[in-house]
C-alpha cells in the first residue's frame, strides 16, 4: 500500500527556511493523474493548503504562500520537499504531507493518504 513519511526539523528559527520532506513508499509519484500535497494546521485554526506539485511536475500555491513557497520532487528517491521561506513565529504549526487527485478539487476532505504529520516550530 500506498504510505507517506515525513522527516525534517520540528524547530526553525525566524528568518529561516523551513524544509520538509515526503517519502513515499509502494507506488510512484510520477503515477498518472496524482497530486502531492504540502497543508499545514496552524494551532487552534483549521487546515491551510500550502501547494502542491503534481504528477507531471507542475506546481501551484496558494496565494497567501506563493511568494514564498517552493515544492519540488526527486523522483530518483520517491520524495517531494516543501520550502518555506523567511518564517515567523506564526508559522509554527503541524505539518503534513498527502496525496490527493488531479481530477479533484483541491482540498484536504478528498485527500486520501496523508503522512504522519511534523509539528514545526518557529522560535530563536
Amino acid at each position: 500500500q500506498v504510505q507517506l513519511q515525513q522527516s525534517g526539523p520540528g524547530l526553525v528559527k525566524p528568518s529561516q527556511t523551513l524544509s520538509l520532506t515526503c517519502t513515499v513508499s509502494g507506488g510512484s509519484i510520477t503515477a498518472n493523474y496524482l497530486r502531492w500535497i504540502w497543508i499545514r494546521q496552524p494551532p487552534g485554526k483549521g487546515l491551510e493548503c500550502i501547494g502542491y506539485i503534481d504528477y507531471s511536475d507542475s506546481t501551484s500555491y496558494s496565494p497567501f504562500f506563493k511568494s514564498r513557497t517552493s515544492i519540488s520532487r526527486d523522483t530518483s528517491r520517491n520524495q517531494f520537499t516543501l520550502q518555506l521561506s523567511s518564517v515567523t513565529p506564526e508559522d509554527t504549526a503541524e505539518y503534513y504531507c498527502a496525496r490527493g487527485n488531479i481530477m479533484v478539487i483541491n482540498t484536504p476532505a478528498v485527500f486520501d493518504i496523508w503522512g504522519q504529520g511534523t509539528q514545526v516550530t518557529v522560535s530563536s
